[in-house]
């Protein structure tokens, strides 16, 4: 993540002043910077998959899931054991 250092909030506790106060004025300021807001802004985001990736990873699931077909048509791999999706 990348964060604009010129906004980061610099709180210090003045003398007399508890640790509650000190955490109170933090969080003020943390908000007013929009820092806050941000974090939340980018915290799910996840790139876009470009065309030749899902490309790569379609083809790939396609042989993973022909090579497992063979296995159970074989006999080699028994169906319910390694079966995907819900488990009863």
């Amino acid at each position: 993540m990348m964060y604009n250092t010129a906004t980061m909030t610099d709180v210090k506790r003045k003398k007399g002043e508890s640790f509650e106060a000190m955490l109170r004025r933090f969080t003020k300021r943390a908000q007013q910077s929009g820092l806050i807001l941000e974090a939340k802004k980018v915290r799910y985001h996840s790139k876009k998959t470009t065309k030749t990736s899902a490309k790569e990873r379609a083809l790939r699931a396609k042989e993973v899931s022909a090579k497992r077909d063979w296995l159970i048509k074989t006999g080699q791999l028994v169906e319910d054991k390694y079966s995907f999706g819900k488990k009863r």
